[in-house]
């Protein structure tokens, strides 16, 4: 499923609001990881709207 940049940017928003209401701190850690990642693809979705050499979705990583 592809999201655009704005789905991102709004999932990334609604995860800080969360971060920031928590009360514990478990909770509240995993918001914050949460919306960084979201602001991360947001910001690789804008990049490569602008540019063609970016590839939008990331490469799948296998451990071994």
């Amino acid at each position: 499923m592809a999201h655009d940049t704005e789905y991102f940017r709004q999932r990334a928003a609604e995860a800080r609001n969360a971060a920031f209401s928590k009360q514990d701190g478990d909770g509240a850690a995993v918001a914050g990881d949460l919306a960084l990642a979201y602001a991360a693809l947001a910001r690789r979705r804008a990049l490569a709207s602008d540019d063609s050499d970016v590839v939008a979705e990331p490469p799948l990583i296998l451990s071994e």
